[in-house]
Formats: C-alpha cells, sequence, structure tokens
C-alpha cells in the first residue's frame, strides 16, 4: 500500500516541532484532547487534496478566489470589526465557499481577540518559510475556526523575524487564491508596500470610514493617495461609512461631496451590541441576529455574492437611509 499522506497526533504544542514535523512531510498536526471540529477540517482538507490528485482531463478549473480587502480611513473606525464578521457571515453561506480571514495589522492585530482563539502560528512562520510555500503548508499555519474560516494572524510585536515585502505579498496572496474562495483582508489603516500590493491584487477595497471632518479629510487624501499611485481603479475601492446615524451632523450627500465619490454602504451605530460581541469573542449574527447593523453586514455579503446591482434595486438593504 502506498502512503499518501502523514497526520501527527501529539499533545505538544511547541511551535518549533509542529514546524519540523512540517518540513519533513506532515500534512496535519492534531493536537490531543482530540477536537472534533479540527478533526472534521482536517479531513475535509485532506478530501480536498485527493480530488486534485485525479487526472487533469478530469479536473475541474483551478480555484481562483476573490480577495476582498478592508482598510480604514484612520485608526478605530471598526475596520477589524466589519472584516471578522464579513468573514464569519461569509462562511455561513453555502455558495460562498472556503473562505480565509487575514490580519495585515502587523503589531496592533486583534483579530484573534475578536474570535475568541489562540493562534499557534502567525505571519512570522510564513515569511521565513517562504520557498516552501504551497496550500498544504499554508493551510497548516492558517488557523482552523468551527465556522470553517482560517484564520491567518498577524506577528502582535516585533519579533526578529524578517520583513513582509511586496513580493512575499505576492506569492502569499497567490497561494491563497489557489486555496480558497474569499479571501478577507484586514488591512488597518497603513499604505505600505504590502497593503499596496494587496489593493493592487483585491477584487474589491471597503475603505471604512466615519461622517466626521477629520475621518473624511482622511479619506478624501487617501482616495487621491490611490489614484495617484495607481494601486486601483475608482470602481475597486467603495466607500463604507460605519457608526452611521440618521441625524448625524454630516448627512451623506455632503460626505459624498466632500470626498468626491459615491459611499456605497452604511453600517449602523449599535456600539452595545458591537462590544458585547467583541467581549464575547463571537461575530454578531451569534450575539444578536435580528439587529440592524447585524442585516447590514449581511447585506453586504449579498453584494459580493449575487452582485452590486441586484442589491441596490432589491430592497432596504442599500438604503443609506
Amino acid at each position: 500500500n502506498v502512503v499518501s499522506e502523514v497526520f501527527v497526533i501529539s499533545a505538544i504544542k511547541e511551535s518549533d516541532l509542529i514546524l519540523k514535523a512540517m518540513r519533513a512531510g506532515v500534512k496535519e498536526f492534531i493536537h490531543l484532547p482530540l477536537d472534533e471540529a479540527e478533526l472534521k477540517n482536517a479531513l475535509q482538507e485532506f478530501k480536498k487534496r485527493m480530488k486534485l490528485r485525479v487526472p487533469v482531463k478530469d479536473q475541474k478549473l483551478e480555484r481562483t478566489g476573490r480577495i476582498i480587502n478592508l482598510m480604514g480611513a484612520k485608526g478605530g473606525v471598526g475596520t477589524t470589526t466589519l472584516a471578522v464578521n464579513l468573514a464569519m457571515t461569509l462562511a455561513g453561506k453555502k455558495e460562498a465557499g472556503s473562505v480565509a480571514l487575514v490580519d495585515l495589522n502587523m503589531v496592533f492585530g486583534e483579530i484573534p481577540l475578536f474570535l475568541s482563539i489562540t493562534p499557534a502560528y502567525h505571519w512570522g512562520q510564513i515569511v521565513e518559510n517562504i520557498n516552501r510555500l504551497d496550500n498544504t503548508f499554508l493551510l497548516n499555519v492558517m488557523t482552523p475556526l468551527k465556522s470553517g474560516v482560517r484564520v491567518l494572524p498577524s506577528t502582535s510585536h516585533l519579533n526578529g523575524h524578517p520583513p513582509l515585502t511586496p513580493q512575499i505579498m505576492d506569492r502569499i496572496l497567490a497561494t491563497m487564491k489557489k486555496t480558497f474562495d474569499f479571501i478577507i483582508v484586514d488591512a488597518g489603516q497603513t499604505l505600505d508596500g504590502p497593503t499596496l500590493k494587496t489593493i493592487e491584487m483585491a477584487e474589491k477595497t471597503f475603505l471604512i470610514t466615519l461622517l466626521n471632518l477629520p475621518c473624511l479629510h482622511n479619506t478624501n487624501n487617501l482616495l487621491k493617495s490611490l489614484s495617484s499611485v495607481g494601486a486601483a481603479q475608482k470602481e475597486q475601492v467603495k466607500l463604507v461609512a460605519n457608526r452611521y446615524l440618521k441625524n448625524n451632523d454630516i448627512a451623506l450627500a455632503e460626505a459624498e461631496e466632500r470626498v468626491q465619490s459615491e459611499i456605497f454602504w452604511t453600517i449602523p451605530n449599535d456600539y452595545k451590541t458591537t462590544m458585547s460581541a467583541i467581549n464575547r469573542g463571537k461575530p454578531l449574527f451569534e450575539i444578536a441576529p435580528k439587529a440592524k447593523i447585524t442585516k447590514k453586514i449581511d447585506g453586504l455579503v449579498e453584494t459580493l455574492l449575487h452582485g452590486e446591482r441586484k442589491i441596490k434595486k432589491k430592497s432596504w438593504f442599500f438604503s443609506k437611509k
């Protein structure tokens, strides 16, 4: 009999040992005590890899995942909240397929806190082993959730790993596109080389803003910067007004005039519900499935799955009021 793949099951969780096993060709490293969801995900990924080994004439077209990038006009506008809930909501839709959630906030990444997880790996392990990156290595480094989402967290602190460059970013995202159907990126608010490469490769960038003068000023500058460096076409960048209130001092029409762009979507202000979800490490649809904020995020997901025109014509989901 031919051994197709090797799985290792161990109570030892030391990252050095796990990396050595992966370098030796181990496909899955499963921790004890066994977690049913983790084991199920490992077997599902094994099944996917087996399908890729059928003769070329019998294979389906190669997966080309869709990168959806989220970045903030400034810090504290809710980019991570929207990225986490966008990914988790997508994962609950059968037609979405596989979903990855990527944290580009290299020092201040908070995605693990928002999901109440303790990842074993982060960006650093990929950057250090970039020459052996393939979909198997990628899946082993990313943290699997019960929802099916795979998370690639940031390093959270400066720890001597090689820097993330645009070239490395290109290779990682290209591998992700072959591995996942949707890649949701939390790019924070930094316009560095890796972020610009992400914007360039993304199908859409949701630029998160608030309806106040400092944030709209930053939004206008960011849009001009993206245009000047040619990082994205204008139609690829969609403005999302977070924490929206109907009686805001600055109306939507005035905000659009200030930034010379349409505000594509609004997310209502619901501090209590949002903080409850963050503090409990759960997505909004688990905490408050009927809340307006939950429904608006679901509506934003629908635009990704079924197209913008259909949703715009459809119902109250696209209402700016």
